[in-house]
């Protein structure tokens, strides 16, 4: 039989509410018998029943995240960013994902219902209908990597238009002048204002050469095949500046396969730092996002909201990105990196 609070109360010799008040870290008990009671319960291998706690406290200490994929090292580093600071306040986390599907997202956001104490969502197929049709109202909540603004949010994004942008400024400062661009999928908040970004500097950096986008998912496959496109193009581009490092490991891979030096031949850029950034080879000039401290913040911003009852928190935060120099870019000098900027 498991051991239950009138069996601590019991032994202890004092009263169930006391038992209580003493696990839940409430003044009105003596410390002496706080720590008797803290005892009794260590020693009885006393477990809190977490759903009647959560009647009487109205919380049931889980955070849930729903991303639109689980899979590779972007989102490795973010939920354990996310998980580290859930549990630096007591927290559980419970993480679904919408697996590319706007029904799936929306199935995950009604499943959440219930269980979770406030939620963090990055999703392509969320959007305000979506969130209001399928979560209670009030229920807290902080968007990751979306377009939607207003009073009516708290969100936090990545500042990919200055990322991008530094990124070809400091591509054209090597020397290169046709930069082609691997683009992320469409419809993904952070794949277009990449874009937006590079159109951006293109124009004003190398407004003489064309922009080359090809289009991309962010996969490795997908960086793969665009890497294969740049190399049937009559007058190739100097400079390929990936929207991930994933696409810009396919790509290389390609390169590589065909005989065409990196960087001798052509240039090479990514856009994330995860760690493999740092160990193909050459080394991958990138554009650094703090994946696991963008999940960190996202989470401490998220405990915030749930704890002010008075529903002010309800702002737009930028990430900073900071630009990256190794080798893959032609320019051989120790990894050095500058914040972005605009």
């Amino acid at each position: 039989m498991a051991v239950t609070i009138k069996d601590v109360a019991r032994q202890a010799q004092v009263s169930v509410a006391s038992v209580s008040r003493a696990l839940n870290g409430h003044s009105n008990v003596t410390d002496e018998t706080r720590q008797r009671i803290l005892r009794v319960a260590e020693a009885l291998r006393y477990v809190p029943h977490g759903a009647a706690r959560s009647l009487i406290t109205r919380r049931t200490q889980t955070i849930g995240a729903l991303l639109p994929d689980l899979h590779g090292e972007f989102f490795s580093e973010l939920i354990r960013g996310i998980d580290l600071a859930a549990r630096a306040r007591g927290l559980h986390l419970l993480v679904s994902s919408s697996h590319g599907d706007a029904s799936e997202a929306a199935a995950a956001l009604r499943a959440m219902q219930g269980r979770v104490d406030g939620l963090l969502v990055m999703s392509p197929h969320v959007d305000a209908d979506s969130l209001r049709h399928n979560l209670p109202d009030g229920l807290p909540l902080v968007l990751l990597s979306t377009p939607m603004r207003g009073h009516h949010f708290v969100a936090l994004n990545v500042d990919n238009y200055g990322g991008a942008f530094a990124m070809v400024r400091h591509l054209v400062g090597c020397g290169h002048r046709r930069i082609a661009l691997i683009a992320g999928p469409q419809h993904n908040f952070d794949a277009a204002e990449r874009l937006r970004g590079y159109r951006a500097a293109m124009a004003k950096f190398s407004p003489k050469a064309p922009a080359q986008v090809l289009r991309g998912d962010f996969t490795e496959e997908s960086g793969y095949r665009a890497g294969r496109q740049l190399l049937e193009l009559k007058a190739r581009p100097e400079a390929v500046f990936a929207a991930n490092d994933i696409m810009a490991a396919g790509c290389l891979f390609a390169l590589r396969e065909a005989g065409v030096r990196v960087p001798q031949d052509i240039a090479l850029a990514g856009f994330d730092d995860i760690p493999i950034a740092h160990f193909v080879s050459p080394p991958l000039t990138t554009v650094r996002v703090r994946i696991a401290d963008f999940g960190a913040r996202a989470l401490n911003r998220l405990a915030m909201v749930i704890d002010d009852a008075s529903g002010e928190q309800k702002s737009v935060e930028l990430l900073d990105t900071e630009l990256v120099v190794r080798q893959s870019c032609g320019v051989h000098r120790a990894e050095a990196p500058v914040a972005a900027g605009r």
